[in-house]
């Protein structure tokens, strides 16, 4: 669809609020000025949809993916799972019976909002062009798709990782719109540790040869870089204990690190012998390369760190106080360190009223919150989705 004012055309605007999901589909928002400054002139909005929206368009939930995270929240009539299969349906936890489920990819993404690797009004791709967006960017652009869409409230927005940033910045910035708010998995402002593991990973892709300043749309793609930064990210994600249950010292089959140069030649090329940890992070590598953009990566990183739901708005619990009438679940994993349940507690204790920690008992570490599936649902069907 071509960005600009208008909405979707009456057809597809039926099979937005109809029957049906888990197809991708986009709307022109307009022009979207900048918190840092400056503007994107013409942004389309990716997203997917399921179920039907009531006529006070008032029965909508959002679900806010992840850093690499897609749309991609429920199977629907698609043929590939959703990143939470069995959360969101008919029947499910989120009832799409009763309710119309919206997740959109972030601004500045590579799942069809605009981002880095969208073409620009010359004809040619942002690369390098492309602008600073914050978190509180995207919500502002989702907004305009809810107002696309006919969404007056949500029912509630959920999200785990960047995504609870995401849903706790539509908290603050738009209370009138939420009146619940789930936060799994996150926290109020991104840690300088978090910063750090974040640097190492935009450094990654930046010094790779091939990045060619984010203008590398016409020749190679910055893989390696790209690759190096997945690792580095997926070691936050999953804990100690469960790497080293799952991995401990063992070698790749067939393969012995323990070698002169760790290297052996194989057909004439150097193979390198690895660890079966090592071969697990490459694989995670391998199969991020094969779908995201470096530059989106990126500017969605940089984002993240840039995250601070009280910026502008005085002390965290100043900035809290506007949230008095939306109501909060709190989730964080046992075991994450990327994300340490502390922040969930630090986050709970500065919201208005008396708001409990809950635990997700996993020893997968940060990736919790997208694994164990049952137990976030549990927590959601408690607390938002009673009969």
């Amino acid at each position: 669809m071509e960005t600009g004012e208008s909405g979707p055309s009456d057809s597809s605007w039926q099979a937005a609020v109809g029957q049906g999901g888990g197809l991708l589909r986009s709307v022109g928002i307009g022009s979207l000025e900048l918190e840092a400054g400056g503007s994107l002139p013409s942004v389309t909005m990716a997203y997917e949809c399921w179920g039907t929206l009531n006529a006070a368009g008032s029965n909508a939930v959002l679900i806010q993916h992840a850093l690499t995270g897609s749309t991609h929240v429920s199977r629907g009539d698609s043929e590939e799972n959703g990143w939470w299969e069995g959360l969101v349906g008919p029947g499910e936890v989120i009832d799409t019976d009763q309710y119309f489920v919206v997740c959109a990819n972030m601004l500045g993404g590579c799942y069809g909002t605009t981002g880095p690797s969208s073409i620009a009004g010359d004809g040619a791709p942002y690369g390098s062009r492309f602008p600073f967006v914050t978190i509180r960017d995207s919500v502002h652009a989702e907004a305009r798709l809810a107002d696309q869409l006919g969404i007056t409230s949500w029912h509630a927005v959920i999200g785990g990782s960047m995504g609870g940033a995401r849903a706790l910045e539509w908290a603050v910035t738009f209370p009138e719109r939420v009146r619940r708010c789930a936060v799994v998995a996150a926290c109020a402002a991104s840690t300088a540790e978090q910063i750090a593991f974040a640097q190492a990973q935009v450094l990654a892709i930046r010094q790779d040869p091939n990045f060619a300043n984010g203008d590398y749309y016409d020749g190679a793609a910055p893989t390696l870089g790209l690759g190096l930064a997945r690792r580095i990210a997926h070691i936050t994600y999953r804990s100690e204990a469960e790497m080293g249950t799952r991995f401990g010292r063992n070698s790749q089959a067939g393969e012995n690190p323990i070698s002169h140069g760790r290297l052996r030649i194989d057909g004439g090329s150097p193979v390198q012998e690895r660890y079966q940890v090592e071969s697990y992070l490459d694989h995670q590598a391998r199969k991020l390369v094969g779908r995201f953009d470096a530059n989106s990566y990126i500017v969605i990183t940089e984002a993240l760190m840039s995250h601070d739901v009280g910026r502008g708005r005085g002390t965290l619990e100043e900035a809290l106080a506007r949230t008095a009438g939306v109501e909060f679940l709190v989730a964080a994993v046992n075991s994450d360190r990327l994300y340490f349940p502390a922040q969930s507690e630090e986050l709970a204790a500065a919201l208005p009223g008396s708001v409990e920690v809950r635990r997700i008992d996993s020893a997968i570490g940060h990736d919790g919150f997208l694994t164990e599936v049952g137990a976030v649902g549990e927590l959601l069907r408690e607390q938002f989705f009673t009969d």
